[in-house]
C-alpha cells in the first residue's frame, strides 16, 4: 500500500533509503527520528498520473486531523496499550452524517507518545480494529510544530493577536515554520500509504495542516480534497503580517473545497486572496468559487453542530441523574449562571467575572440569589500567557467572593479541575443562563450543548420537579465575536469588552419573562437539533462531491516549485502551441490571416513603457511584407497612438478601440465598423464615472472617441471591486435606452456602442477575403484577455463554414494557461514574440529562396 511516489528527504539525508516493500498489513513508520525538511522541492514529477496503491469497492473518505479520535492507555502490566474511541472527538462524531455505506479511514497523531519499538504493533492494531493510521512524530519535532508554530504563531494571529513584542506571541521563527512544513509532509506520506486517489475523498481538518493540500495535490493532481478551518480566519490587515502568508494561501487553494464556520471568516479569506494573490471570487447559483489556474476552488460556509444523540444518551445515564440531584440540592433557592471555557487568553473568563462583579454592584437585589459557576477546562497551550490568565482568574474570583460572599453563599464558584462529561451535562441542566464571552473563538459549541441539555427528558424533569406540560426554557448570553453567534438569533449578543453591557445582559437574562425564555429556547432547540454534526458533515461531503465531479474531464499538470506549486486544469483539447508545428504549417500555406492583440500579447501588461520594441516592429514589418499575409493589429488603444507607434509597418491593418475604427493601409482613411448616430450618451455616462473616480482613490477615466473606460487597477482591491459593481449597475440603469453596452472587464468598466467587439474585426476579415476569392488556409489569432475571446469564438466557429479553406490550419492562441475558447496557449509575451519571430524568419527565408531561384 506504499505509494511509488514516496520520497523522504530525511531518509535520503541519513542514508536510510525508503523500503517500498511491506509484508502483511503493517504500515511502515513515516519517521523515527528528529529532523526538519527545509522546504518542499523533493519531487520533480509534477504531473504524476493517479497511480493509486490500492482499490476499494465502496465510497471511502480519509479524514485527516492533528489527533486521532482515539483514547489510549498503557496496560496495567506495562506491556502494550489499550485503545478505545474518543466519543467526544468531532472527527468521530461526523461519521453520523456520512452514511453507513461510506468507509472512513482516520489519519492523525495519538495523544500519548509511543515507543519506537511498539509503533509497528500499534499501527497494525489501530488499522485492523479502528481503521486508524497513526502518524508518529518525534517529541522535539512535535513540540516545534504544535507548541511552536501552531500555538505560538498561527493560533494567536488567527485570533487577532499581533506579535508586537516578544512577549506577545513571539517573533516569527523560521525553524518553527520548517517544522510545520515537515509535519505536514509526514501526514501526506501517511495518506499516500492508504489512498486510492481516483476514488477516495480526503477531508483535512484545521490550521495544523494548512499546507498539506499542496503535498497531496503535487502527488496526485486530481485528488478529491476538502479542507475545513475550525478557527477564525483574520482580516487581511492582520493576516498580511504573517511572513509566510502567500505560501499558506496557495496551499489552501490546492484544495477543492474550503470550509468556514461563518461568512465573516470566508470573507476575510476571500479578501486575502484578492489583495495578496489577485484572485477574485464569483458566486454562481448560491455557490462561491475561486478560479485558480483552471480549477474551481469552492467555498463552503456552514457552522458545525453537536452530536445531539450522544448528549441525549449522557442525559439518561444514572450518574448524570444523580449529579443533577446533588446540584439541585446544592443550589437550592439559587439562580445559576454558567460558564464553560478553556483556560486561555481568548475565552474572556476574567471579563465574564468582572461583569458578574458589576452585576452585583449595579443590582444588589441579586446578591445572595445569583451564583456564577465557572468551569475552567485545562489549557490546551502552555506558556506565560496561560499562567497570566490563570492568575487573573483566581484573583478576580477571590476578590468577588471576599467582597460579596457571606456564610453559605459564594457568588463565584470556580471549578478548575477536570470534570467528566456527565458532570458538565449536569451543570447545563440546572443553569438558568449560559454565558460565553470569548473575545475571539472559531465556533464554540457550548451554547448548543446547553440548549440540548435544557430540553432534558422525563426523568430529569421529575428530579427537578418540573411540570412536563410547561415548555422548557433557557437563556444565552454570547459574545458577538464567536462563530456560533450568527446562528443563535434568540441569544443576547454582547461585546465582551464592554463590562457594563455584559452585566446588563446578565440582568436581562434573569428578569425576562418566562414566556420569552420559552420562545427563545424553542427557537434555538429547533435549530440545534436539525443542524447537528451529522447534517454538517453530510452537507460538506455533498459539496465536495459536487466540486470534484468533473475532475476526470480535465487535463491536469503541475507547475511551480516548493509551496508555490499548483495544478493547471484545462480542457483536453487545450495544449501548448508548438513553434515548430506552426512554422511548418506556415511554410506550406499561401493565404494567411494573422490577428494580433497588443497589450498583454506583444507587450507585457506589467511594462510601464508600452511603446513597441524595435524587435516587435521588425517582426511585424517582415510579416506584413510577405505577400501571402494579411496582418491585423486589433487593440483597445486609440487610432492616433497606433498610427504613431507602428508607422514603419505601412502594410499593417489596424483595428483601434476594440474594432470600432479600421484602417487597411497607412495612407488610407480610418473608417468605422459600426454606424453610430451620435455620442450624446457620453454626456450622461462621464459625469457618473467622474463621481466614482472622485470617491475611489486610485481610479481614473480613459476617454476614447468611441468609448469611456473607468480603470481601478490602482485602487484598493475590495473597494475598487465594490465600486465597479455599483458603477456598472448605475450606468446600466441610466443608459438603458441608449444604443450602448456597459461591460466590466479586468479592473475596468467600459461603455461603448453596441456591436463593437474584436469579434467584429475577425468576421470582417474572413468575409472580405471570401469576397475576394482568397479563402485563408492559415489563420493565427492571438490575445490575452476577455475581449480577445470574441475573436477566438469567431475564428473557431469559422472552421466549419464557407469563409475558410477546407484544409485551413487554424491557431487560436491565448497568453498563459487559463480557461479560454482558444485551443492553444503560450506562456507569456516572450514566447509570443519568439513565435512571431519564427514566422517572420520563415517568410524572409522563403523570399530569399524565391529571389535566388529567379536569378539566371
Amino acid at each position: 500500500m506504499v505509494s511509488r511516489s514516496y520520497s523522504n528527504l530525511l531518509d535520503l539525508a541519513s542514508g536510510d533509503f525508503p523500503n517500498f516493500g511491506r509484508t502483511g498489513k503493517k504500515l511502515s513508520r513515516v519517521m523515527t527520528f528528529a529532523g526538519i525538511i527545509s522546504d518542499l522541492d523533493e519531487e520533480n514529477s509534477n504531473s504524476m498520473a493517479s497511480d493509486g496503491p490500492c482499490s476499494v469497492t465502496q465510497d471511502r473518505i480519509i479524514i485527516v486531523g492533528n489527533q486521532l479520535p482515539i483514547r489510549s492507555h498503557r496496560r496495567p502490566d506495562g506491556k502494550g496499550w489499550n485503545f478505545s474511541w474518543d466519543e467526544d472527538s468531532l472527527l468521530l462524531q461526523l461519521k453520523d452524517g456520512l452514511g453507513e455505506d461510506v468507509e472512513v479511514v482516520y489519519i492523525g497523531c495519538l495523544r500519548e507518545e509511543i515507543d519506537l519499538a511498539e509503533q509497528d504493533d500499534v499501527s497494525q492494531t489501530l488499522l485492523e480494529t479502528f481503521k486508524c493510521v497513526p502518524t508518529f512524530l518525534p517529541p522535539d519535532l512535535f513540540s516545534k510544530f504544535y507548541h511552536g508554530f501552531c500555538k505560538q504563531h498561527l493560533w494567536p494571529l488567527f485570533h487577532y493577536m499581533l506579535p508586537l513584542s516578544p512577549d506577545l506571541g513571539g517573533r516569527f521563527d523560521r525553524s518553527l515554520w520548517q517544522a510545520y512544513v515537515s509535519v505536514n509532509k509526514i501526514f501526506a506520506d501517511k495518506i499516500m500509504e492508504v489512498i486510492n486517489p481516483d476514488d477516495d475523498f480526503v477531508w483535512v481538518h484545521d490550521y495544523h495542516l494548512m499546507v498539506l493540500p499542496t503535498f497531496l495535490r503535487k502527488r496526485f493532481n486530481r485528488v478529491k480534497l476538502g479542507f475545513f478551518l475550525h478557527s477564525p480566519f483574520p482580516s487581511s490587515e492582520i493576516y498580511r503580517t504573517l511572513p509566510v502568508r502567500d505560501e499558506l494561501l496557495r496551499a489552501l487553494l490546492n484544495a477543492d473545497l474550503i470550509g468556514f464556520h461563518t461568512f465573516d471568516y470566508a470573507r476575510h479569506f476571500l479578501s486575502c486572496c484578492s489583495r495578496m494573490l489577485g484572485i477574485a471570487y464569483e458566486s454562481k447559483r448560491g455557490h462561491i468559487g475561486l478560479e485558480y489556474y483552471g480549477r474551481t476552488v469552492s467555498i463552503k460556509i456552514l457552522p458545525v453542530g453537536v452530536h445531539t444523540g450522544q448528549i441525549q444518551l449522557v442525559l439518561r445515564l444514572p450518574e448524570t441523574e444523580a449529579r443533577v440531584a446533588e446540584l439541585r440540592d446544592q443550589f437550592k433557592d439559587r439562580i445559576v449562571l454558567l460558564g464553560v471555557d478553556d483556560m486561555d487568553i481568548f475565552k474572556g473568563i476574567s471579563l465574564k467575572l468582572l461583569a458578574m462583579e458589576q452585576l452585583l454592584v449595579q443590582h444588589p437585589e441579586w446578591r445572595g440569589k445569583v451564583v456564577m459557576v465557572q468551569i475552567a477546562n485545562p489549557a490546551r497551550g502552555r506558556g506565560k500567557d496561560v499562567q497570566e490568565v490563570q492568575s487573573e482568574t483566581y484573583a478576580t474570583a477571590k476578590r468577588i467572593n471576599e467582597k460579596f460572599g457571606r456564610p453559605g453563599y459564594k457568588p463565584v464558584i470556580l471549578i478548575d479541575n477536570p470534570l467528566q462529561f456527565y458532570e458538565k451535562i449536569a451543570y447545563y441542566v440546572i443553569a438558568e443562563c449560559c454565558l460565553v464571552t470569548a473575545v475571539r473563538d472559531g465556533m464554540n459549541l457550548i451554547p448548543y450543548e446547553y440548549v440540548i441539555c435544557r430540553q432534558g427528558n422525563q426523568k430529569l424533569d421529575e428530579i427537578l420537579q418540573l411540570d412536563q406540560s410547561i415548555p422548557k426554557k433557557s437563556m444565552l448570553v454570547v459574545s458577538e465575536f464567536i462563530g456560533c453567534s450568527p446562528s443563535l438569533s434568540g441569544a443576547i449578543r454582547v461585546n465582551p469588552w464592554n463590562i457594563d453591557s455584559v452585566a446588563e445582559a446578565m440582568d436581562m437574562a434573569l428578569v425576562i419573562q418566562e414566556s420569552e425564555k420559552q420562545l427563545r429556547h424553542e427557537k434555538h432547540y429547533k435549530y440545534v437539533i436539525t443542524h447537528d454534526v451529522g447534517y454538517w458533515a453530510n452537507s460538506f461531503l455533498q459539496d465536495l462531491q459536487r466540486t470534484c465531479r468533473d475532475h476526470m474531464m480535465r487535463r491536469c499538470w503541475g507547475i511551480g516549485f516548493g509551496l508555490g506549486f499548483r495544478v493547471i486544469a484545462l480542457d483536453y483539447t487545450f495544449r501548448k502551441l508548438s513553434i515548430e508545428h506552426i512554422v511548418s504549417a506556415y511554410k506550406m500555406t499561401n493565404n494567411r490571416a494573422i490577428l494580433l492583440d497588443y497589450d498583454g500579447t506583444i507587450m507585457p501588461q506589467t511594462s510601464i513603457n508600452k511603446t513597441p520594441t524595435p524587435e516587435a516592429i521588425s517582426t511585424l514589418k517582415s510579416l506584413c511584407n510577405d505577400p501571402k499575409n494579411v496582418v491585423f493589429l486589433v487593440s483597445g488603444r486609440d487610432k492616433k497612438t497606433l498610427s504613431e507607434w507602428f508607422s514603419p509597418c505601412d502594410k499593417l491593418v489596424f483595428a483601434a478601440e476594440h474594432g470600432y475604427f479600421l484602417r487597411e493601409k497607412s495612407d488610407a482613411e480610418w473608417e468605422t465598423c459600426v454606424s453610430v448616430a451620435d455620442f450624446e450618451w457620453k454626456q450622461m455616462a462621464e459625469p457618473i464615472m467622474q463621481l466614482y473616480t472622485e470617491a475611489t482613490d486610485g481610479s481614473f477615466i480613459e476617454t476614447r472617441e468611441s468609448a469611456l473606460v473607468w480603470h481601478y487597477q490602482y485602487a484598493d482591491p475590495d473597494f475598487g471591486s465594490c465600486q465597479a459593481k455599483e458603477l456598472l449597475d448605475h450606468l446600466e440603469s441610466v443608459l438603458t435606452n441608449e444604443p450602448v453596452s456597459v461591460k466590466s472587464g479586468q479592473h475596468i468598466v467600459e461603455v461603448k456602442p453596441q456591436g463593437v467587439s474584436k469579434g467584429l474585426v475577425a468576421e470582417r476579415l474572413l468575409s472580405t477575403t471570401c469576397q475576394k476569392g482568397m479563402l485563408p488556409d492559415f489563420v493565427l489569432c492571438i490575445g490575452d484577455d476577455r475581449s480577445d475571446e470574441d475573436m477566438f469564438e469567431v475564428i473557431m466557429g469559422a472552421t466549419s463554414g464557407p469563409n475558410l479553406s477546407p484544409v485551413a490550419e487554424v491557431f487560436a492562441c491565448t497568453v498563459g494557461q487559463k480557461p479560454s475558447k482558444a485551443k492553444y496557449f503560450l506562456e507569456d509575451t516572450t514566447e509570443i514574440v519568439r513565435m512571431l519571430r519564427g514566422l517572420a524568419t520563415a517568410s524572409e527565408q522563403i523570399a530569399r529562396s524565391a529571389v535566388t531561384q529567379s536569378m539566371p
